[in-house]
């Protein structure tokens, strides 16, 4: 197999942007199983997530996470993934084998500290203008991401430690990317991760979805 096994332990840098988007228009890209959670009338909260795992990482890859929503099932709440993207073909049969997510290939060009252009083929998916943290403290966090394998509705866990910083960016969607539609905008909060250590465990089987 190309791939490790789980859990996967990763070291690097991230900057996640957080934005309020519609219910409505959100509501297609998730399972109707899974109740989306309001955190202000008609609007969830999504995320985009920019990391790159090097030296230390059980596979060394760059990523980009588009949750367009925060979700509940039975009481388990956790983000839904609709788009996943790297830049390591190992990363992308263990994603889509072990966890069941759609993940697929893009090429990430990093400027460090400044700029994230993310393209697959002629297409540009996004791009992220950002800045250095300055004001930054050390944190422990976990939190749950769903996803499904056939008509498994599958649950897992991810770890982290980090410096975490608040910082201004700026993101641009462009109208052909595949996930244009969800109504992203400009983000309300943005923070960067530096000297991230994260741990991402194996999936369980919380329900099932019609597919």
């Amino acid at each position: 197999m190309p791939y490790p096994q789980a859990p996967w332990t990763l070291q690097g840098y991230a900057i996640q942007t957080l934005h309020l988007v519609n219910v409505d228009q959100v509501r297609p890209l998730i399972p109707l199983e899974l109740e989306i959670i309001s955190v202000w009338p008609g609007k969830t909260l999504a995320s985009v997530y920019l990391s790159h795992y090097g030296s230390g990482s059980v596979l060394e890859y760059s990523e980009l996470i588009i949750a367009p929503a925060v979700v509940n099932y039975q009481r388990k709440i956790g983000g839904w993934v609709s788009h996943i993207y790297v830049d390591n073909a190992d990363s992308v049969a263990g994603g889509r084998e072990i966890w069941g997510l759609p993940k697929e290939l893009a090429k990430f060009t990093w400027e460090q500290g400044k700029h994230v252009t993310v393209h697959q083929g002629n297409r540009k998916l996004c791009s992220l203008n950002y800045n250095q943290q300055s004001l930054a403290w050390r944190q422990w966090l976990s939190a749950s991401a769903f996803s499904a394998k056939g008509a498994d509705l599958l649950i897992f866990p991810a770890e982290f430690e980090s410096v975490l910083g608040l910082i201004s960016s700026k993101l641009e969607i462009l109208g052909e990317s595949p996930f244009s539609g969800i109504g992203l905008g400009q983000p309300w909060l943005t923070v960067r991760c530096e000297q991230m250590s994260l741990r991402i465990d194996a999936p369980k089987v919380v329900g099932y979805i019609h597919i």
